[in-house]
């Protein structure tokens, strides 16, 4: 009797230490994605979860970024904070000054003894995420650039060959005049002014939009955008919104029904958009690369990332950092990867992602997906890596009244550039000021 106790306490035991082994760690991700591309981030999740069985990823949405980024923040100060976070790119800056709360994901991967290569990611992604040490801070995830689209329909209509593109801005000019010759009332327009006309485009004509390096030196960063480059090209702005060539549309993406509707035969915008142009237009389109002056040294030279990337939170188990390791060696995958870029229209965050997917064929079948892929695989220089500002949104949010202000014929694109660079270093003043002060 004593010996059947003893194996049945023995098989008690061994039952609960192999339900505690088989135990699932749980990792929370906190989102910004919405509709389709909520979709797809419940799907990579629950393809992760069912490739095995110790670890389970649990994807939450939690607002747009903004509102996500302060309900983590809130989350770690009260101890529960999720273990990823997905950030936007312009609160890169503000997630590196939370030094507390976050653990770069360089550390996490070595601590956790998982692969993990940079240099095996796209230069221009890579670099954003990166700290002065080398280090990755945050791991690349939906990625994006901007790029140009044009009517192939209405090109052919005016005159002009569809199966060219303009490639300098001289070009985009004489091309809207001849669009509107034939009757086009918007022959151009942009969404996302900020980071198409003066983000990208410094980085594109590999000219500072703030010294330090756009931010990459420190805290101390200054904008420069009223260079005589960017007035230039303001100008020329101007001048086409006065001839009616150029027509503002409105703030962040609000232009792109405009382009995909056919009422605009040209725009500036998000790789990201291709989804909703591929899926809307009733017209013969192109992809192509950002127009340039092609008078200016050392350009074209790459564009600027936008979209977000993944932060991890610190303060956990080492088990559970184990577990957001081999999450992000999973995106990481060439598969996951070309797969994912095929159905979003973000870039493939690593090069043998890009290469699978060009082996594939996607990009004869779907000309122009691969234009966003070649503006941010070039190297970058210490000029074009990025922009990296404290307050970046607020910043965006001053370049959206000002500009609109020329657009309207309030203020002379001069006037509009230099008060937007004086509000915008208030902002910048006040990031460095509060990054300075003592951590709570």
């Amino acid at each position: 009797m004593k010996i059947k106790r003893l194996a049945l306490a023995s098989g008690l035991i061994a039952l609960a230490m192999s339900g505690s082994a088989r135990a699932q760690v749980e990792v929370q991700w906190w989102h910004s994605m919405t509709g389709g591309l909520n979709e797809w981030v419940n799907d990579l999740a629950k393809q992760y979860n069912d490739s095995q069985k110790e670890y389970k990823i649990v994807p939450t949405f939690k607002g747009n970024y903004d509102e996500s980024m302060v309900a983590a923040m809130a989350a770690f100060r009260a101890g529960n904070a999720p273990h990823i976070l997905q950030v936007f790119e312009v609160g890169t800056a503000t997630m590196m000054a939370a030094k507390g709360a976050i653990k770069p994901v360089g550390e996490v991967m070595k601590q956790s003894g998982v692969a993990f290569d940079p240099k095996g990611y796209v230069p221009a992604v890579a670099g954003y995420y990166t700290a002065p040490s080398g280090e990755m801070l945050s791991f690349p995830f939906n990625s994006s650039t901007t790029i140009f689209y044009y009517n192939k329909d209405a090109f052919k209509a005016a005159g002009l060959d569809p199966s060219q593109a303009p490639t300098t801005w001289p070009e985009v000019v004489a091309a809207a005049a001849k669009l509107k010759a034939s009757g086009v009332k918007c022959p151009y327009t942009t969404s996302w002014m900020s980071w198409v006309h003066l983000e990208s485009f410094s980085l594109w004509h590999n000219t500072l939009f703030a010294t330090q390096n756009n931010g990459f030196g420190g805290p101390s960063a200054r904008l420069a955008f009223n260079s005589p480059l960017h007035l230039r090209h303001f100008e020329n702005l101007a001048n086409m919104s006065k001839q009616g060539l150029f027509v503002y549309k409105g703030r962040a993406s609000v232009a792109v029904p405009s382009f995909v509707s056919g009422e605009c035969a040209m725009f500036t915008g998000s790789s990201g958009s291709y989804a909703d142009v591929a899926k809307g237009a009733k017209f013969a389109y192109g992809l192509a690369a950002l127009p340039y002056y092609p008078d200016v040294p050392g350009a074209p030279q790459n564009t600027a990332i936008g979209g977000a990337s993944l932060w991890v939170m610190a303060g956990k188990k080492p088990a559970e950092y184990k577990g957001v390791a081999e999450f992000f060696k999973h995106l990481s995958s060439p598969d996951v990867q070309s797969a994912s870029h095929k159905r979003t229209g973000y870039l493939p965050i690593t090069m043998a992602a890009y290469q699978l997917t060009e082996k594939s064929g996607f990009y004869k079948e779907k000309p122009g997906t691969d234009v966003a892929v070649n503006q941010m695989i070039r190297k970058t220089t210490d000029k074009s890596r990025g922009i990296r500002l404290g307050n970046f949104v607020q910043i965006r949010t001053i370049l959206d009244e000002e500009t609109e202000a020329i657009w309207s014929g309030k203020k002379e694109p001069k006037e509009a550039l230099d008060a937007a660079m004086k509000r915008g270093n208030e902002q910048l003043e006040r990031f460095e000021k509060a990054s300075k002060a003592p951590q709570p």
